[in-house]
Protein backbone atom coordinates (compact mmCIF):
# COMPACT_ATOMS: atom_id res chain seq x y z
CA UNK A 1 0.00 0.00 0.00
CA UNK A 2 1.46 3.66 -1.13
CA UNK A 3 2.22 5.88 1.96
CA UNK A 4 0.47 8.94 1.91
CA UNK A 5 3.56 10.92 2.08
CA UNK A 6 4.98 9.29 -1.04
CA UNK A 7 1.64 9.93 -3.23
CA UNK A 8 1.71 14.10 -1.56
CA UNK A 9 5.39 14.18 -3.40
CA UNK A 10 4.56 12.67 -6.34
CA UNK A 11 1.27 15.05 -6.43
CA UNK A 12 4.25 17.92 -5.31
CA UNK A 13 6.32 16.88 -8.56
CA UNK A 14 3.69 16.95 -11.25
CA UNK A 15 2.32 20.65 -9.70
CA UNK A 16 5.97 21.74 -10.05
CA UNK A 17 6.22 20.12 -13.64
CA UNK A 18 3.19 21.90 -14.51
CA UNK A 19 4.28 25.41 -12.84
CA UNK A 20 7.12 25.27 -15.21
CA UNK A 21 4.94 24.23 -18.27
CA UNK A 22 2.87 27.27 -17.54
CA UNK A 23 6.03 29.75 -17.32
CA UNK A 24 7.48 28.73 -20.57
CA UNK A 25 3.89 29.45 -22.19
CA UNK A 26 3.73 32.65 -20.78
CA UNK A 27 7.20 33.45 -22.28
CA UNK A 28 7.93 30.89 -25.49
CA UNK A 29 10.71 33.11 -26.83
CA UNK A 30 12.56 34.77 -24.46
CA UNK A 31 15.35 37.08 -26.36
CA UNK A 32 19.00 37.11 -26.13
CA UNK A 33 19.27 39.74 -23.83
CA UNK A 34 16.46 37.59 -20.93
CA UNK A 35 18.15 34.83 -21.52
CA UNK A 36 22.03 36.39 -21.15
CA UNK A 37 20.33 38.10 -17.90
CA UNK A 38 19.30 34.81 -16.76
CA UNK A 39 22.62 32.92 -17.41
CA UNK A 40 24.53 35.76 -15.38
CA UNK A 41 22.61 35.54 -12.62
CA UNK A 42 23.34 32.14 -12.12
CA UNK A 43 27.22 32.79 -12.65
CA UNK A 44 27.11 35.91 -9.69
CA UNK A 45 25.48 33.53 -7.47
CA UNK A 46 28.06 30.40 -7.88
CA UNK A 47 30.81 32.82 -7.45
CA UNK A 48 28.94 34.38 -3.84
CA UNK A 49 28.70 31.22 -2.67
CA UNK A 50 32.19 29.48 -3.79
CA UNK A 51 33.11 28.73 -0.12
CA UNK A 52 29.52 27.21 0.92
CA UNK A 53 30.32 25.03 -2.22
CA UNK A 54 33.60 23.49 -0.93
CA UNK A 55 32.44 22.84 2.77
CA UNK A 56 28.86 21.39 1.51
CA UNK A 57 30.38 18.77 -1.14
CA UNK A 58 33.40 18.01 1.79
CA UNK A 59 30.39 17.39 4.33
CA UNK A 60 28.71 15.32 1.72
CA UNK A 61 32.00 13.24 1.13
CA UNK A 62 33.43 13.33 4.49
CA UNK A 63 36.58 14.86 2.57
CA UNK A 64 36.63 16.22 -0.81
CA UNK A 65 39.54 18.40 -1.74
CA UNK A 66 39.20 22.19 -3.05
CA UNK A 67 40.97 21.26 -5.77
CA UNK A 68 38.73 18.48 -6.88
CA UNK A 69 35.36 20.79 -6.14
CA UNK A 70 37.27 24.10 -8.01
CA UNK A 71 38.35 22.43 -10.93
CA UNK A 72 35.67 19.51 -11.53
CA UNK A 73 32.49 21.36 -10.38
CA UNK A 74 33.04 25.12 -10.61
CA UNK A 75 35.43 25.90 -12.71
CA UNK A 76 33.93 24.13 -16.21
CA UNK A 77 30.20 25.32 -15.12
CA UNK A 78 31.87 29.13 -15.35
CA UNK A 79 33.78 28.40 -18.57
CA UNK A 80 30.24 27.11 -19.82
CA UNK A 81 28.25 29.87 -18.46
CA UNK A 82 31.17 32.16 -20.73
CA UNK A 83 31.37 30.47 -23.72
CA UNK A 84 27.02 30.47 -24.02
CA UNK A 85 26.93 34.14 -23.06
CA UNK A 86 29.74 35.09 -25.83
CA UNK A 87 28.43 32.65 -28.56
CA UNK A 88 24.82 32.69 -27.92
CA UNK A 89 23.60 35.88 -30.12
CA UNK A 90 25.02 34.14 -32.94
CA UNK A 91 23.76 30.47 -32.47
CA UNK A 92 20.06 31.88 -31.95
CA UNK A 93 20.33 33.24 -35.58
CA UNK A 94 18.19 31.42 -38.37
CA UNK A 95 20.69 29.39 -40.46
CA UNK A 96 20.34 29.74 -44.77
CA UNK A 97 19.92 26.90 -46.12
CA UNK A 98 19.90 26.16 -49.63
CA UNK A 99 16.41 25.76 -50.84
CA UNK A 100 17.59 23.76 -54.05
CA UNK A 101 15.91 23.05 -57.65
CA UNK A 102 12.71 22.02 -56.72
CA UNK A 103 11.91 25.25 -54.62
CA UNK A 104 13.20 27.69 -56.36
CA UNK A 105 12.84 30.85 -55.92
CA UNK A 106 12.44 29.71 -52.97
CA UNK A 107 14.30 30.62 -49.67
CA UNK A 108 14.80 28.30 -46.58
CA UNK A 109 15.79 29.42 -42.91
CA UNK A 110 16.01 26.71 -39.96
CA UNK A 111 15.40 28.86 -37.16
CA UNK A 112 16.07 27.49 -33.52
CA UNK A 113 13.58 27.22 -31.25
CA UNK A 114 13.02 26.68 -27.13
CA UNK A 115 12.15 23.03 -26.81
CA UNK A 116 9.71 24.18 -23.63
CA UNK A 117 11.05 22.22 -20.02
CA UNK A 118 13.84 19.93 -19.96
CA UNK A 119 13.97 17.39 -16.89
CA UNK A 120 18.32 16.87 -15.55
CA UNK A 121 18.76 14.08 -13.80
CA UNK A 122 22.16 14.53 -11.90
CA UNK A 123 24.56 12.12 -10.49
CA UNK A 124 26.38 12.19 -7.26
CA UNK A 125 30.03 12.87 -8.11
CA UNK A 126 29.66 16.29 -9.88
CA UNK A 127 26.15 17.51 -8.33
CA UNK A 128 27.27 20.95 -9.62
CA UNK A 129 28.75 20.67 -13.14
CA UNK A 130 26.43 17.91 -13.95
CA UNK A 131 23.60 19.75 -12.85
CA UNK A 132 24.25 22.84 -13.94
CA UNK A 133 26.08 21.99 -17.05
CA UNK A 134 23.36 21.09 -19.48
CA UNK A 135 21.07 23.61 -17.41
CA UNK A 136 23.25 26.42 -19.02
CA UNK A 137 22.80 24.88 -22.21
CA UNK A 138 19.04 24.55 -21.75
CA UNK A 139 18.57 28.14 -20.62
CA UNK A 140 20.81 29.04 -23.17
CA UNK A 141 18.31 27.41 -25.91
CA UNK A 142 15.63 29.52 -24.04
CA UNK A 143 14.04 26.67 -21.65
CA UNK A 144 12.12 26.10 -18.58
CA UNK A 145 14.73 23.48 -16.56
CA UNK A 146 13.99 20.91 -13.77
CA UNK A 147 16.71 19.37 -12.07
CA UNK A 148 16.76 15.99 -10.43
CA UNK A 149 19.44 15.89 -7.30
CA UNK A 150 21.04 12.65 -6.00
CA UNK A 151 19.68 11.99 -2.65
CA UNK A 152 23.75 11.20 -1.92
CA UNK A 153 24.63 15.05 -1.39
CA UNK A 154 22.40 16.15 0.74
CA UNK A 155 24.76 19.33 1.85
CA UNK A 156 25.20 20.08 -2.00
CA UNK A 157 21.80 20.28 -2.84
CA UNK A 158 21.21 22.87 -0.15
CA UNK A 159 23.84 25.16 -1.19
CA UNK A 160 22.76 24.93 -5.12
CA UNK A 161 19.13 25.22 -4.31
CA UNK A 162 20.50 28.46 -2.58
CA UNK A 163 22.58 29.05 -4.98
CA UNK A 164 19.30 29.32 -7.49
CA UNK A 165 17.25 31.51 -5.51
CA UNK A 166 17.42 34.31 -7.87
CA UNK A 167 16.00 32.27 -10.89
CA UNK A 168 13.97 30.01 -9.36
CA UNK A 169 11.09 31.05 -11.96
CA UNK A 170 13.52 29.55 -14.72
CA UNK A 171 14.97 26.49 -12.44
CA UNK A 172 13.38 24.06 -10.37
CA UNK A 173 15.67 21.63 -7.92
CA UNK A 174 14.04 18.26 -6.83
CA UNK A 175 15.10 16.00 -4.41
CA UNK A 176 14.01 12.10 -3.32
CA UNK A 177 15.22 8.99 -3.44
CA UNK A 178 15.07 6.42 -6.35
CA UNK A 179 10.86 6.71 -6.18
CA UNK A 180 10.99 10.09 -6.95
CA UNK A 181 13.75 9.52 -9.47
CA UNK A 182 11.43 7.39 -11.35
CA UNK A 183 8.23 9.85 -10.88
CA UNK A 184 10.52 12.66 -12.02
CA UNK A 185 11.77 10.48 -15.27
CA UNK A 186 8.39 9.96 -16.27
CA UNK A 187 7.45 13.21 -16.45
CA UNK A 188 6.52 14.78 -19.84
CA UNK A 189 9.44 16.49 -20.43
CA UNK A 190 10.45 18.19 -23.71
CA UNK A 191 13.74 16.28 -23.29
CA UNK A 192 15.30 14.69 -20.79
CA UNK A 193 18.99 14.37 -20.13
CA UNK A 194 20.35 11.45 -17.50
CA UNK A 195 23.66 11.17 -16.45
CA UNK A 196 24.52 7.90 -14.50
CA UNK A 197 25.22 4.67 -14.57
CA UNK A 198 24.13 2.16 -18.06
CA UNK A 199 21.79 -0.16 -15.76
CA UNK A 200 20.07 3.21 -14.51
CA UNK A 201 20.17 4.59 -18.21
CA UNK A 202 18.06 1.77 -19.60
CA UNK A 203 15.32 2.29 -17.50
CA UNK A 204 15.43 6.41 -17.52
CA UNK A 205 15.08 5.64 -21.50
CA UNK A 206 12.45 3.01 -20.84
CA UNK A 207 10.42 5.49 -18.80
CA UNK A 208 10.81 8.37 -21.59
CA UNK A 209 9.61 5.75 -24.13
CA UNK A 210 5.93 6.35 -22.41
CA UNK A 211 6.23 10.05 -23.23
CA UNK A 212 8.21 9.89 -26.55
CA UNK A 213 10.41 12.34 -24.50
CA UNK A 214 13.74 12.72 -26.32
CA UNK A 215 16.60 12.05 -24.17
CA UNK A 216 20.50 12.25 -23.84
CA UNK A 217 22.29 9.48 -21.92
CA UNK A 218 25.67 10.07 -20.39
CA UNK A 219 26.34 6.58 -18.70
CA UNK A 220 30.15 5.84 -18.61
CA UNK A 221 31.45 2.45 -18.74
CA UNK A 222 35.34 1.08 -19.06
CA UNK A 223 37.46 3.43 -20.89
CA UNK A 224 40.50 2.27 -21.59
CA UNK A 225 44.10 3.73 -21.85
CA UNK A 226 46.60 2.74 -24.64
CA UNK A 227 49.94 3.30 -23.59
CA UNK A 228 52.77 2.62 -26.70
CA UNK A 229 56.37 1.86 -26.73
CA UNK A 230 58.14 5.04 -27.12
CA UNK A 231 55.78 7.65 -25.05
CA UNK A 232 57.88 8.77 -22.25
CA UNK A 233 56.49 6.96 -19.06
CA UNK A 234 56.43 9.91 -16.97
CA UNK A 235 54.17 11.48 -19.28
CA UNK A 236 52.17 9.09 -19.88
CA UNK A 237 51.64 8.17 -16.01
CA UNK A 238 50.98 12.30 -15.20
CA UNK A 239 47.94 11.99 -17.72
CA UNK A 240 46.40 8.37 -16.21
CA UNK A 241 46.80 9.92 -12.04
CA UNK A 242 45.50 12.95 -13.62
CA UNK A 243 42.15 11.09 -14.15
CA UNK A 244 42.13 8.43 -11.15
CA UNK A 245 43.48 10.82 -9.02
CA UNK A 246 40.84 13.79 -9.44
CA UNK A 247 37.64 13.00 -6.78
CA UNK A 248 39.54 9.33 -6.65
CA UNK A 249 38.56 8.59 -9.84
CA UNK A 250 34.92 8.35 -9.02
CA UNK A 251 34.40 9.86 -12.73
CA UNK A 252 32.60 8.33 -15.50
CA UNK A 253 35.83 9.15 -17.77
CA UNK A 254 38.30 8.03 -15.87
CA UNK A 255 40.62 5.56 -17.06
CA UNK A 256 39.40 2.27 -16.40
CA UNK A 257 41.77 0.07 -17.16
CA UNK A 258 45.62 0.39 -18.69
CA UNK A 259 46.91 -1.46 -21.47
CA UNK A 260 50.92 -1.18 -21.60
CA UNK A 261 54.22 -3.05 -23.55
CA UNK A 262 54.96 -6.37 -21.83
CA UNK A 263 58.45 -4.94 -21.90
CA UNK A 264 57.16 -1.80 -19.98
CA UNK A 265 54.84 -3.14 -17.10
CA UNK A 266 57.62 -2.83 -14.32
CA UNK A 267 58.44 0.71 -15.60
CA UNK A 268 54.94 1.56 -15.27
CA UNK A 269 54.31 0.44 -11.95
CA UNK A 270 57.37 1.53 -10.66
CA UNK A 271 56.80 5.04 -12.45
CA UNK A 272 53.18 5.06 -11.28
CA UNK A 273 54.20 4.35 -7.38
CA UNK A 274 56.62 6.82 -7.75
CA UNK A 275 54.97 9.65 -9.37
CA UNK A 276 51.94 9.62 -7.24
CA UNK A 277 53.62 8.98 -3.96
CA UNK A 278 55.43 12.59 -4.53
CA UNK A 279 52.39 14.00 -5.86
CA UNK A 280 50.16 12.75 -2.57
CA UNK A 281 52.02 10.91 -0.36
CA UNK A 282 55.09 13.22 0.12
CA UNK A 283 53.29 16.37 -0.75
CA UNK A 284 52.93 19.78 1.36
CA UNK A 285 49.97 20.38 -0.72
CA UNK A 286 46.90 20.78 1.85
CA UNK A 287 44.50 19.49 -1.06
CA UNK A 288 44.65 15.54 -0.35
CA UNK A 289 42.85 12.71 -2.19
CA UNK A 290 39.17 13.36 -1.61
CA UNK A 291 37.32 10.49 -0.02
CA UNK A 292 34.80 7.58 -1.67
CA UNK A 293 31.24 9.18 -1.53
CA UNK A 294 29.84 6.86 0.69
CA UNK A 295 30.33 3.81 3.16
CA UNK A 296 28.04 1.90 0.17
CA UNK A 297 30.88 2.45 -2.54
CA UNK A 298 33.54 2.43 -0.41
CA UNK A 299 32.87 -1.35 0.54
CA UNK A 300 31.89 -2.17 -2.74
CA UNK A 301 35.50 -0.95 -4.22
CA UNK A 302 37.13 -3.23 -1.47
CA UNK A 303 34.89 -5.92 -2.68
CA UNK A 304 35.74 -5.23 -6.51
CA UNK A 305 39.26 -5.58 -4.77
CA UNK A 306 38.92 -8.77 -2.58
CA UNK A 307 37.11 -10.60 -6.01
CA UNK A 308 40.15 -9.60 -7.99
CA UNK A 309 42.98 -11.15 -5.16
CA UNK A 310 40.82 -14.28 -4.65
CA UNK A 311 41.06 -14.98 -8.13
CA UNK A 312 45.20 -14.19 -8.44
CA UNK A 313 45.46 -11.09 -9.27
CA UNK A 314 48.51 -9.47 -8.26
CA UNK A 315 48.08 -6.26 -6.09
CA UNK A 316 50.40 -3.12 -6.21
CA UNK A 317 49.48 -0.60 -3.45
CA UNK A 318 50.99 2.73 -3.70
CA UNK A 319 49.54 2.60 -0.02
CA UNK A 320 48.67 -0.32 2.42
CA UNK A 321 45.25 1.74 4.09
CA UNK A 322 46.01 2.65 7.44
CA UNK A 323 43.06 3.21 9.88
CA UNK A 324 42.99 7.29 9.92
CA UNK A 325 41.95 7.00 6.21
CA UNK A 326 38.73 6.89 6.28
CA UNK A 327 36.93 6.31 3.02
CA UNK A 328 40.29 7.41 1.33
CA UNK A 329 41.00 4.55 -0.77
CA UNK A 330 44.54 5.11 -2.37
CA UNK A 331 45.37 3.76 -6.12
CA UNK A 332 45.85 0.02 -6.11
CA UNK A 333 47.58 -1.24 -9.62
CA UNK A 334 45.95 -4.65 -10.42
CA UNK A 335 47.64 -7.10 -12.69
CA UNK A 336 47.92 -11.01 -13.61
CA UNK A 337 44.11 -10.34 -14.34
CA UNK A 338 41.25 -13.08 -15.88
CA UNK A 339 38.37 -12.59 -17.78
CA UNK A 340 36.19 -13.73 -14.38
CA UNK A 341 37.39 -10.72 -12.22
CA UNK A 342 34.64 -8.34 -11.35
CA UNK A 343 37.26 -5.49 -11.89
CA UNK A 344 37.22 -6.31 -15.35
CA UNK A 345 33.48 -6.37 -16.04
CA UNK A 346 32.14 -3.80 -13.79
CA UNK A 347 32.94 0.19 -14.47
CA UNK A 348 35.35 0.48 -11.37
CA UNK A 349 34.59 4.39 -10.64
CA UNK A 350 37.10 4.39 -8.11
CA UNK A 351 41.20 4.30 -7.54
CA UNK A 352 41.28 0.74 -8.54
CA UNK A 353 43.20 0.32 -11.72
CA UNK A 354 44.05 -3.25 -13.96
CA UNK A 355 46.74 -3.13 -16.18
CA UNK A 356 46.94 -5.41 -18.69
CA UNK A 357 49.77 -6.12 -21.35
CA UNK A 358 49.89 -6.39 -24.98
CA UNK A 359 52.52 -7.17 -27.83
CA UNK A 360 50.83 -6.14 -30.84
CA UNK A 361 48.29 -3.15 -31.33
CA UNK A 362 46.03 -5.96 -33.26
CA UNK A 363 45.48 -7.22 -30.11
CA UNK A 364 44.44 -4.21 -28.24
CA UNK A 365 42.10 -3.08 -30.42
CA UNK A 366 40.50 -6.68 -30.84
CA UNK A 367 40.07 -6.66 -26.81
CA UNK A 368 38.53 -2.89 -27.09
CA UNK A 369 36.07 -3.88 -29.78
CA UNK A 370 34.82 -6.88 -28.22
CA UNK A 371 33.19 -5.27 -25.18
CA UNK A 372 30.76 -2.47 -24.98
CA UNK A 373 31.53 1.30 -26.80
CA UNK A 374 33.35 3.34 -23.98
CA UNK A 375 32.77 6.51 -22.87
CA UNK A 376 36.49 8.00 -23.45
CA UNK A 377 39.40 6.26 -24.59
CA UNK A 378 43.34 7.55 -24.01
CA UNK A 379 46.24 7.30 -26.15
CA UNK A 380 49.68 7.72 -24.94
CA UNK A 381 51.68 8.30 -27.97
CA UNK A 382 53.60 10.19 -30.36
CA UNK A 383 53.07 8.10 -33.07
CA UNK A 384 51.12 9.82 -35.61
CA UNK A 385 49.93 6.09 -37.82
CA UNK A 386 49.22 4.41 -34.11
CA UNK A 387 46.72 7.41 -32.80
CA UNK A 388 45.15 7.01 -36.46
CA UNK A 389 44.68 3.95 -36.47
CA UNK A 390 42.95 3.59 -32.57
CA UNK A 391 40.49 6.74 -33.69
CA UNK A 392 39.69 4.61 -36.42
CA UNK A 393 39.26 1.41 -35.76
CA UNK A 394 37.37 1.96 -32.20
CA UNK A 395 34.35 3.44 -31.13
CA UNK A 396 34.22 5.83 -27.85
CA UNK A 397 32.47 8.86 -26.78
CA UNK A 398 35.78 11.31 -26.99
CA UNK A 399 39.54 10.65 -27.60
CA UNK A 400 42.48 12.00 -24.89
CA UNK A 401 46.03 12.31 -26.35
CA UNK A 402 48.48 12.25 -24.16
CA UNK A 403 45.85 13.19 -21.39
CA UNK A 404 42.58 12.23 -19.74
CA UNK A 405 39.21 13.09 -18.59
CA UNK A 406 39.92 16.65 -19.64
CA UNK A 407 38.35 16.59 -23.24
CA UNK A 408 35.03 16.99 -21.03
CA UNK A 409 35.28 20.39 -20.38
CA UNK A 410 36.56 21.38 -24.04
CA UNK A 411 34.00 24.54 -24.56
CA UNK A 412 33.35 23.99 -28.39
CA UNK A 413 33.02 20.21 -28.47
CA UNK A 414 30.22 17.85 -28.47
CA UNK A 415 30.48 14.99 -25.37
CA UNK A 416 28.72 11.94 -24.84
CA UNK A 417 28.55 8.37 -25.44
CA UNK A 418 28.22 5.56 -27.80
CA UNK A 419 26.16 2.51 -27.23
CA UNK A 420 26.19 1.74 -23.74
CA UNK A 421 27.95 4.50 -22.93
CA UNK A 422 25.19 6.83 -23.79
CA UNK A 423 23.62 8.31 -26.53
CA UNK A 424 23.32 11.91 -27.81
CA UNK A 425 25.66 14.75 -26.83
CA UNK A 426 25.59 18.36 -25.56
CA UNK A 427 28.58 21.07 -24.14
CA UNK A 428 28.90 24.06 -26.33
CA UNK A 429 26.96 25.12 -29.78
CA UNK A 430 25.72 20.87 -30.32
CA UNK A 431 24.57 22.02 -26.66
CA UNK A 432 22.44 24.24 -27.57
CA UNK A 433 20.96 22.21 -30.76
CA UNK A 434 20.57 19.36 -28.34
CA UNK A 435 17.69 21.55 -26.64
CA UNK A 436 16.62 23.44 -29.60
CA UNK A 437 13.96 22.63 -31.95
CA UNK A 438 15.28 23.00 -35.38
CA UNK A 439 12.81 24.08 -37.08
CA UNK A 440 12.83 24.23 -40.99
CA UNK A 441 10.97 27.26 -42.62
CA UNK A 442 9.99 28.17 -46.41
CA UNK A 443 9.63 31.37 -47.56
CA UNK A 444 7.42 31.64 -50.81
CA UNK A 445 6.94 35.36 -52.34
CA UNK A 446 2.83 35.48 -52.77
CA UNK A 447 4.02 37.93 -55.61
CA UNK A 448 5.19 35.42 -57.92
CA UNK A 449 2.31 32.59 -58.77
CA UNK A 450 4.74 29.26 -58.63
CA UNK A 451 2.26 26.95 -57.47
CA UNK A 452 -0.32 28.35 -60.53
CA UNK A 453 2.60 28.09 -63.30
CA UNK A 454 3.25 24.07 -61.48
CA UNK A 455 -0.56 23.43 -61.65
CA UNK A 456 -1.28 24.64 -65.22
CA UNK A 457 2.20 23.17 -67.13
CA UNK A 458 2.44 20.03 -65.08
CA UNK A 459 3.48 18.04 -68.17
CA UNK A 460 6.25 20.37 -69.25
CA UNK A 461 7.24 21.15 -65.26
CA UNK A 462 8.08 17.16 -65.28
CA UNK A 463 9.87 17.15 -68.69
CA UNK A 464 12.28 20.09 -67.22
CA UNK A 465 12.37 18.23 -63.86
CA UNK A 466 13.22 15.11 -65.43
CA UNK A 467 15.85 16.22 -67.42
CA UNK A 468 18.16 18.11 -65.27
CA UNK A 469 17.32 15.61 -61.89
CA UNK A 470 17.79 12.55 -63.29
CA UNK A 471 21.08 12.99 -64.38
Amino acid sequence: MTNMSTVSEHTLLEMNFQAMRSAYSRDPAPDYAQRVAVLKKLKRALVNHEQQIYQALSEDYGYRSEFDTFFADIMPTIATINYAIKHLKKWMQPAKRHAGLMLAPSKVKVHYQPLGVVGVVTPWNFPFYLALGPTVQALAAGNRVMIKMSEFTPAANQVLRTVLDDISDHVHLVEGDADIGAAFTALPFDHLIFTGSTSVGKLVAKAAADNLTPITLELGGKSPTIIDQDIDMKVAVDAVIMGKSINSGQICVAPDYVFVPTSRLDSFIDTFIARYTEYHLQSANKNQQSHIISQRQHTRLLQLLDDAKAKGALVHAVKQPEPGDGKRVHPHLLTNLSDDMAVLKEEIFGSLLPVMTYDTLDEVISYITARHRPLALYIMSNNSALIERLITHTHSGGVSINDTTMHVVADDAPFGGIGHSGMGHYHGYEGFLTFSKAKTVLYSSSWLPKNRFVLKHRDWVLKVLRKYLLR
